[in-house]
């Protein structure tokens, strides 16, 4: 965790919330328990409605075949739920694509969670992929370890990967990203945007661990509760988390929501109870992510 959230973590010590199995706590404002409770939602609706629209796109394109890409995270877990759930889990094809940055635990997850769904598995390493990527870049460009364009290529190899499989399988690539990700522009153009549908994409990353959640209470923890308990990592670099570039989803998703959804001034959301410091760098990256949200898969809308 960076510098920003221990001190958020400091300030934001009053009250005590479960998302999804895991634990986060916030501060005790009476509009911001009314936010809160903005995330609860009609699960059983939401999750059919994407069911049903998942069917609708393969039927209208004419294809019965998906490929996802697993990483051991939720979100790439409940993706693969929903898409061998509507089309079938003899027509999923999951693939696992590991680098160094890749923890053991994340490899056991993705293998649980497809033995769980019954869909097939196939491991690609691409470190060796990524070294030769590295190797001949280096050889023109000055390259001083893993940054940000490092981490975004090895983000683009596995999209490429993906693709090429889908083609030879006659299959639509499947993006996994949360719209907490997308509006804060934390995804890879070209890489962990890459597919033809987003399922997940107009879901914040709290109401993902709240549709897990109402998932495995119906079907019988069918996904792994240590993909739910884990930190949040694009596992791109060493020891990364997600909140040590954006803030705690518990925190971010509903800032998101009242600038976003609700077309709150910043005033406004400051006047809910939230840091000043904390909306303007979650509106500083909507802004200056725009471009990314134009070139992305169609994101099934379930509102």
């Amino acid at each position: 965790m960076g510098k920003t959230n221990k001190n958020l973590v400091l300030i934001l010590c009053n009250l005590v919330v479960t998302i999804g199995g895991v634990v986060w706590r916030i501060k005790i404002l009476d509009k911001y328990r009314i936010m809160i409770k903005l995330t609860i939602m009609n699960k059983e609706k939401i999750y059919s409605k994407i069911i049903e629209e998942i069917k609708k796109y393969f039927k209208e394109n004419n294809i019965t075949r998906a490929v996802v890409g697993v990483s051991g995270g939720i979100d790439s877990a409940l993706t693969v739920f929903l898409i061998s759930d509507a089309i079938g889990k003899e027509n999923t094809d999951c693939l696992f694509m590991p680098t160094e940055f890749t923890s053991e635990n994340s490899k056991k997850d993705a293998y649980e969670l497809c033995k769980n769904l019954q869909v097939s598995l196939t491991e690609f390493d691409i470190t060796g992929i990524f070294n030769t990527y590295l190797e001949t870049l280096a050889e023109k460009l000055i390259i001083k370890g893993i940054e940000v364009p490092e981490e975004n290529l090895q983000a683009r190899i596995r999209a490429n990967i993906l693709m090429y499989v889908a083609n030879r399988k006659n299959a639509l690539v499947i993006a996994t990203g949360n719209r907490s990700e997308i509006l804060t522009g934390y995804c890879t153009l070209y890489g962990d945007t890459v597919g033809a549908i987003a399922p997940i994409g107009n879901l914040y990353k709290t109401e993902v661990y709240e549709l897990v959640e109402w998932i495995n209470k119906s079907k019988g923890d069918i996904i792994p509760q240590s993909i739910i308990g884990q930190p949040p990592s694009a596992e791109l670099n060493k020891d990364q988390k997600d909140e040590d570039e954006l803030l705690p989803y518990i925190i971010l998703d509903p800032i998101l929501k009242l600038y976003v959804d609700q077309g709150k001034s910043k005033e406004e959301i400051e006047g809910a109870g939230f840091e000043k410091e904390y909306i303007e760098k979650t509106i500083h990256r909507i802004k200056s992510t725009h471009f990314k949200r134009i070139k992305l898969p169609v994101i099934i809308e379930i509102k």
